[in-house]
């Protein structure tokens, strides 16, 4: 039986589970079972990553501090995950070849984390969500130094356009808080990280990164506990039945989502299902719409989809690229020069 990788150009963007993170690279089995029904599944898990990002807004819009909000999402999702997984494979799910590196991959995601729900706190989920697209491109962009890949014009090409989008959603006059954009752009930068973290473990179950990328962050927290949890009582006391669930909700979401993703990338090659990564953005749109009533501005659109293009183009140019390597044929693709 062969396995194929996904190509760093195709790591989905993670929301605030980091989220994202994104689903750990998997080592999958070549050939797809049934294309149609991983395009389903990444497209559900877009939804159920942006259900995660507008709960834990909304949530902490009605006081729920941001530490203790983490915490809650971390221990819930692990509680699951480990509910659904160790039955069927039992405590060799907990074995990493990695462990050194699923802990900074995990330490990097709790980062990230923290810093896109910050983001989410200033800023409209659908912004938020489209910056954060900046992070694959950002990948590419430093691969020469980071990965000791071959450099490629048409990754710094890529990034500089997508970078271009990003300034347009950011621009002077669109009304977004600078402490969000800051912290948006810090967030792109930490989930770039993270996917170069992912791919130290890629070697690792899929399973057994998902449960690390809980486990790091629960650890973490619940140690800081006694330091989040006084402060955090007055506004928890507050809560309603359905302000509660909403808050549980976080944790089964970010579950779900990844969950999704694993079962996606089972069913369907990277190269098909990259296209469908962008759906997260209109998600966002759509709960943020439907939530706050904020939707974006022409302008704004604009932006977004300039992103969207650089990020389905590079993954195109990427993969055709990569087939001529297999097939033995040149490549257009040139290293420019140093």
């Amino acid at each position: 039986m062969t396995y194929s990788r996904r190509p760093a150009s195709t790591i989905p963007v993670g929301s605030a589970t980091a989220e994202t993170p994104p689903v750990p690279r998997p080592l999958i089995k070549s050939g797809a079972a049934s294309p149609i029904a991983g395009i389903v599944a990444l497209v559900l898990s877009t939804w159920a990553l942006s259900g995660l990002d507008s709960s834990g807004k909304w949530v902490m819009g009605v006081g729920v501090p941001l530490l203790f909000l983490c915490w809650v999402r971390y221990v819930v999702h692990l509680a699951l995950v480990l509910a659904l997984v160790l039955p069927s494979r039992g405590l060799r799910a907990l074995r990493s070849l990695r462990m050194r590196d699923q802990i900074l991959r995990g330490s990097i995601m709790l980062a990230a984390t923290l810093s896109f729900f910050t983001t989410l706190r200033h800023l409209p989920q659908a912004e938020a969500t489209a910056i954060n697209f900046l992070a694959p491109l950002i990948v590419l962009a430093l691969a020469p130094w980071v990965l000791r890949e071959p450099p490629r014009l048409s990754r710094w090409i890529a990034a500089g356009v997508g970078f271009a989008g990003v300034l347009i959603i950011i621009r002077p006059g669109s009304g977004l808080d600078p402490v969000g954009t800051m912290f948006g752009l810090i967030t792109a930068f930490i989930f770039a990280a993270q996917y170069i973290a992912t791919r130290r473990v890629a070697i690792d179950d899929p399973f057994t990164t998902l449960i690390w990328s809980g486990a790091v962050g629960s650890v973490c927290l619940t140690l800081a506990l006694p330091l989040i949890l006084p402060p955090a009582l007055p506004a928890l006391a507050s809560l309603t039945l359905v302000q509660w669930a909403v808050l549980l909700s976080t944790g089964f979401w970010g579950c779900v989502g990844h969950l999704l993703q694993i079962q996606a990338y089972r069913n369907a090659s990277a190269s098909m299902l990259a296209p469908f990564i962008y759906f997260q953005i209109i998600s966002a749109s759509t709960l943020g719409w439907l939530i706050w009533g904020q939707f974006p501005d022409a302008l704004t659109w604009l932006g977004i989809v300039i992103i969207c293009a650089s990020g389905i183009t590079i993954g195109a140019v990427e993969w055709r690229a990569s087939r001529q390597r297999l097939n033995g044929k040149p490549t257009t693709l040139r290293p420019s020069s140093p």
